[in-house]
């Protein structure tokens, strides 16, 4: 009998977290790896949210949470969407879950069937297809390109509808492309939606404010998506609080009773300590963290000049995030230090052999033409490791 199972064994590993992994193996062994792989800030978690986390300690928060979260945090998330997203929920659509990848996982568990299709744009956050795969659901990707600024248009969308057809899943700002959808291209994409009302929308906005210009909207925001969609979103990137794992939902209330039905037999209520300190953090303005987002912009204007200076790297002006995907086909079938480069595995892999640079394959985010570099590192981490890749690429 086999040990384990056909699902586990099916399932890939996480690209981002495996290349993060093998860079720690190499920092062992002594080498001087300069890590831009992983997506999380550099930042401290602000002094305002940690010292709201001491005050919960020494108030004695140490008990189980309800299942989908602290009242007074479902309160915060409410006044939240309405501020910032002019979102309108009750307590009953909102779910506490631990980290976005939990409520993601949550919601496929809940409305998957075997055989739906899930529409996800390329490039796609590097869990999503493997999370509709747990559930039985069918990953179906909708192919863009870098002369698109890497977005799905309506008639794309529509072309790839079927009757099996359950929903569609993505993110604004994008990891990994740090593309934007203005509210103008959400409601072309709107326009398609609104003739199948059975599909559902999943918008991962994790990346809401690290926003570089034309302003953040949400598909949610249109009244003729509101009921079909649900909002993803968290405290990790914004907040510099990826190790605090707190994510929630705004969603249809019976779709959020299901996630809290899931999240009960799954893991119960998200860490006490953290949702102290998120009602503190979620309670202040987003101008409170936009020192971190003037630095990444920053880094993104740094780290553009210095990729589009690489020979044969074609990188799109990302309007959010804190990414570049550059386009790297140039050196597919070409030699390198008398390796063959034959895809973006082997080019990622390559750089960081031997420029001692961790990235990320595009084969990951289903683009296998591209390479995703997180800019979320010191600028002189960046222009030492924008330095050594061209190095190693002459």
């Amino acid at each position: 009998m086999q040990l384990l199972s056909d699902r586990i064994l099916n399932m890939a590993t996480s690209a981002t977290l495996a290349m993060a992994a093998k860079a720690r193996e190499l920092r062992g062994e002594g080498k001087d790896i300069i890590g831009l792989s992983l997506g999380e800030p550099d930042f401290n978690t602000p002094d305002f949210i940690k010292e709201a986390a001491i005050q919960a300690v020494n108030d004695n928060y140490n008990s189980y949470t309800p299942v989908d979260g602290y009242g007074e945090l479902k309160e915060a998330i409410i006044t939240k969407f309405k501020r910032d997203n002019s979102l309108s929920y009750s307590p009953s659509q909102i779910v506490v879950s631990t980290g976005a990848k939990q409520c993601l996982a949550n919601i496929a568990g809940v409305m998957l069937n075997e055989g739906d299709e899930v529409l996800l744009p390329c490039p796609y956050w590097v869990s999503y297809a493997d999370i509709v795969k747990l559930y039985d659901g069918v990953p179906v990707e909708v192919k863009t390109s870098i002369d698109t600024d890497f977005k799905m248009t309506a008639e794309q969308l529509e072309a790839a509808i079927t009757p099996k057809t359950k929903m569609i899943w993505f993110s604004s700002p994008c990891n990994p492309s740090g593309s934007v959808y203005s509210k103008s291209e959400l409601r072309a994409l709107a326009d398609v939606l609104v003739k199948h009302p059975n599909i559902y929308v999943v918008s991962d906005e994790i990346y809401e404010h690290i926003n570089y210009g034309q302003g953040h909207a949400s598909m949610a925001g249109f009244e003729d998506m509101y009921h079909n969609t649900i909002t993803v979103n968290g405290v990790s990137k914004a907040f510099a609080m990826t190790g605090w794992r707190i994510g929630y939902i705004g969603a249809p209330e019976k779709i959020a009773r299901a996630c809290n039905k899931m999240q009960g037999q799954m893991t119960s209520g998200a860490n006490c300590i953290a949702q102290r300190a998120v009602i503190t953090a979620l309670n202040e303005p987003p101008s409170r963290v936009q020192y971190m987002i003037d630095e990444f912009k920053e880094r993104r204007d740094l780290i553009l000049g210095l990729v589009n200076d690489i020979e044969g790297f074609k990188a799109n002006t990302p309007d959010g995030a804190f990414y570049v995907f550059p386009d790297v086909t140039y050196y597919f079938g070409k030699t390198l230090r008398g390796k063959t480069i034959n895809n973006a595995t082997d080019f990622s892999l390559y750089l960081l052999e031997e420029a001692l640079v961790a990235t990320v394959t595009g084969e990951a985010f289903g683009n296998p033409d591209c390479i995703r570099i997180s800019y979320a590192a010191s600028k002189e981490q960046i222009i030492e490791a924008m330095k050594r890749i061209k190095e190693v690429v002459s």
